[in-house]
């Protein structure tokens, strides 16, 4: 009656009670936000859509490789339309380019942090099935149907995928209307740390002078020089050393894809069980998998010249040489969404370039040396691939990083392409 509220009038006990459960109160809302109630994984929508984007891509790589394999065929036809026409290669490779750069940004708003691993690597090892599906069914389709229908079958393949991908993408699950109440929630909650409104310039200086950014830009390089001399000059290699027939060649040529994708989807779903059971830190996760996709094909590619004594041990070093790079999935190929993923779109960008100066290099640099010097050239390209390998893992062993960098940090809107 004299104006105290009425809490002042309880017993000691029970005031210390109170004052207990509101301060728990906002802890225990602040864990309501951290910790999101989990969904189904497997029967998703946002892993349908990672499905979907991996038969994309195995649609544009099977694309940008079918006019490599049928030029041959092409060239050889005595009709004028048979020209090989290198503008269109071009195009190729500048919308291949495109298509797989921009495709990262789609998990920056719909990866949560601990299924980025599985979410990205199927996704993106559509482009090996592809490859390996390509060199299988090309050479059939050109001598059943001709190789014009090479161009028909898997161009439709593309424009249905296409029409499937506008209908169910949308930029943030948010907006979309197919996506259940629950999992939608649970990508918000998961991302909404990371996830900001205001917008910010682009920090290119700071971005020049990080580190980590560097770390990711040299792996992707020495990737890159790895991939492009396995996958350029296995056919070569094949028919200097083992001396078989052009369809005994094309299989032994498709093996290592078909291994790469296995590999590649094993990769993703190992760091998310490390990540999600607290085996390792998503720093040593990144560094792992970098050592495996960057060691192992120089170690197999040496055993190739040095182990194989037979052709069934060089057959198998040979295909691990060229599958194992796949590791990198789970290292270099997805770190710069750990460290800037408000800006993972610019900086895919530019660790692409650096990479694809990695695959001119390499695939000049092997081509004359073959040329000069048929007998030692496999030896020299080995080794020079090791040397590139081992000292661009030491650089992203010492500076690679897997947080959210200062540069990157702050109240900012996620990069669009």
């Amino acid at each position: 009656m004299f104006g105290i509220p009425c809490r002042a009038s309880l017993p000691s006990g029970d005031q210390t009670l109170q004052s207990e459960e509101e301060k728990l109160e906002p802890i225990m809302q602040m864990d309501n936000q951290i910790t999101p109630k989990k969904v189904q994984s497997f029967c998703s929508f946002r892993y349908g859509l990672s499905l979907l984007l991996h038969l994309c891509n195995v649609a544009l790589m099977a694309q940008n490789m079918c006019l490599n394999l049928t030029m041959v065929i092409m060239v050889n036809s005595t009709g004028p339309h048979s020209l090989p026409n290198t503008s269109t290669e071009e195009h190729l490779e500048n919308i291949k380019g495109s298509a797989l750069i921009s495709q990262h940004m789609i998990w920056v708003k719909w990866a949560p942090p601990l299924e980025r691993g599985r979410l990205t690597t199927l996704s993106l090892s559509g482009n090996l099935l592809g490859s390996f599906i390509v060199l299988l069914v090309t050479g059939f389709i050109c001598q059943s149907l001709g190789w014009p229908m090479v161009f028909y079958i898997f161009g439709a393949c593309g424009c249905a995928l296409s029409l499937l991908w506008f209908v169910l993408f949308y930029d943030d699950p948010k907006d979309h209307p197919c996506i259940s109440i629950s999992e939608k929630e649970y990508i918000l909650s998961c991302l909404n740390q990371q996830v900001s409104s205001s917008t910010q310039s682009l920090p290119i200086k700071a971005m020049i002078k990080s580190l980590p950014f560097w770390a990711i830009a040299f792996g992707s390089f020495a990737f890159h020089w790895t991939n492009t001399i396995m996958v350029l000059y296995t056919p070569t290699f094949i028919k200097a050393k083992l001396h078989v027939n052009i369809k005994e060649n094309g299989l032994l040529s498709a093996l290592p894809y078909l291994f790469a994708w296995s590999f590649g989807i094993l990769v993703g779903h190992l760091t998310d069980f490390f990540l999600s059971r607290n085996i390792l830190r998503l720093i040593t996760i990144r560094k792992l998998f970098n050592t495996l996709g960057l060691l192992l094909p120089a170690f197999f590619s040496l055993c190739l010249l040095y182990l194989s004594s037979s052709i069934y041990s060089m057959i198998i070093f040979l295909i691990l040489a060229s599958s194992t790079g796949s590791f990198c999935m789970g290292g270099v190929l997805i770190n710069g969404l750990d460290i800037a993923p408000s800006f993972y779109g610019f900086l895919k960008g530019v660790t692409a370039v650096i990479g694809m100066i990695g695959r001119l290099i390499s695939s000049t640099l092997c081509g004359v040396i073959l040329n000069q010097d048929p007998e030692s050239a496999w030896f020299k390209i080995f080794i020079l691939m090791a040397v590139i390998d081992v000292l661009c893992l030491l650089f992203c062993l010492v500076f690679g990083k897997a947080d959210i960098q200062d540069w990157a940090k702050g109240n900012q809107e996620h990069t669009r392409l």
